[in-house]
């Protein structure tokens, strides 16, 4: 597989710059189909955007991956300032400040320019409650329509009165598009699209398979990264050709005997959303200790339900019913049972050493239960765990140092085990 190393001991692959290109392209068209009179629909990480598919002229953005992009770019301090000079307290979720602070008059700090001006805003509750206010001050702003999907939590598997609770919702969603795009809905199309979602889905566990391998063949922060086109080309062909590749293409480099960490001693967990930040400094300090953190819950829960591992595969039958099925499948509206069921499994399958709950400034609804959680993983599995302070997306609510001191103290905790030796 064509490869080539940066000087910062990065190996570049012929996905990663596939990557660069599908969401550059994402970005591009969108803004263009907007400006061409497409129908612009802002939704929140969870909603499903296969449904737009079934239109002829709906295209969508998701103003949280988008932050993720800043943060990563390293503009989300500057774009969370201009928020903050608006009255939007700091303790607001870094993503909000960010696409508050470009939506009002940061667009040109923005690594895409932002995002066209919505015809339509789609929010939900059950995995961040504080998007419904946030989406809400676009529509007070703009007199631009708000949706929200209310989605029950699932302290356990999603019962059949919520998925139809749900499947209501997404009638009145379509026939709301209808009437405000003039466009008709097509569930053949929305069917298509499913397939592609369902299949790239797949592929993408396939891809995430390769850390059972010793050493890894991936690290969390290849999931981060890579799972950035599930939210801006979801149901398309080359999202799901883009991961048949990725697969592809790191099960070659596992028989090559290229890894991220060539001299893997000690393989972590990481619970909490990406620290977009700090993708690249976090994972070379890692590994010049020998440390990978090769599994994530922000990513091994994606296609999967609720507290599951494997792919929840479409049946060909209705779109619709397979995209409700799917609404619970993000960690944070999970009850602690589901959320350990996953991550034993994980830490069974991938052998994990240990694991490091990121408390997280801005996602609080993630950040709940990982008290209660670090507890059972310590009383049940007797696997040694950490806390430490992040923020995902603000950088100013980050101390490298005092994290990578919690980080060796796993280190030694695990080297302990090890040994036989107290804790």
């Amino acid at each position: 597989m064509p490869s080539e190393k940066s000087p910062e001991g990065f190996k570049k692959n012929t996905s990663g710059k596939r990557l660069s290109s599908i969401i550059m392209n994402d970005y591009l068209t969108l803004h263009k189909k907007a400006s061409e009179g497409a129908f612009v629909v802002w939704i929140a990480i969870i909603v499903p955007a296969e449904i737009f598919s079934g239109f002829d002229n709906v295209v969508y953005a998701v103003p949280e991956s988008h932050a993720a992009l800043c943060a990563g770019k390293g503009v989300g301090p500057l774009l969370c300032e201009k928020a903050e000079q608006l009255g939007y307290s700091t303790d607001l979720c870094s993503y909000a400040r960010i696409d508050l602070g470009t939506a009002f008059g940061g667009a040109e700090s923005s690594p895409t320019f932002g995002l066209p001006k919505p015809d339509l805003i789609i929010s939900n509750n059950n995995n961040c409650s504080l998007l419904v206010k946030w989406f809400d001050v676009y529509h007070r702003a703009w007199g631009v329509p708000h949706v929200l999907l209310d989605i029950p939590f699932c302290y356990e598997n999603q019962s059949r009165a919520d998925f139809e609770y749900i499947m209501a919702q997404f009638g009145g969603l379509i026939r709301t598009i209808e009437d405000l795009s003039g466009q008709k809905f097509d569930i053949n199309k929305a069917r298509e699209s499913v397939k592609l979602s369902s299949r790239a889905l797949k592929e993408w566990k396939r891809f995430l398979s390769f850390a059972t391998h010793r050493p890894s063949g991936i690290t969390a922060f290849d999931s981060f990264v890579q799972m950035a086109p599930i939210l801006t080309s979801r149901g398309t062909e080359k999202l799901a050709e883009h991961y048949r590749l990725l697969a592809d293409e790191t099960e070659e480099q596992v028989k090559n005997g290229i890894f991220p960490v060539p001299g893997e001693r000690y393989r972590l967990l990481w619970d909490n959303i990406a620290p977009w930040h700090q993708l690249r400094k976090m994972s070379s300090r890692l590994a010049s200790l020998d440390a990978n953190i090769t599994s994530a819950s922000y990513t091994y829960c994606i296609g999967a339900l609720e507290g599951e591992y494997e792919p929840y595969e479409f049946d060909g039958k209705d779109p619709l019913q397979w995209l409700a099925r799917l609404q619970n499948f993000s960690v944070c509206p999970h009850g602690l049972n589901l959320r350990g069921r996953a991550m034993k499994e994980v830490i069974g399958r991938n052998a994990i050493d240990g694991v490091v709950f990121a408390s997280n400034r801005s996602c609080k609804v993630y950040s709940l239960m990982q008290m209660d959680q670090m507890r059972h993983m310590k009383e049940e599995l007797g696997i040694p765990c950490i806390m430490i302070d992040v923020d995902h997306a603000d950088v100013r609510k980050y101390s490298e140092e005092t994290t990578f001191t919690r980080l060796e103290a796993l280190i030694e905790m695990i080297d302990k085990k090890r040994s036989g030796a107290p804790a």
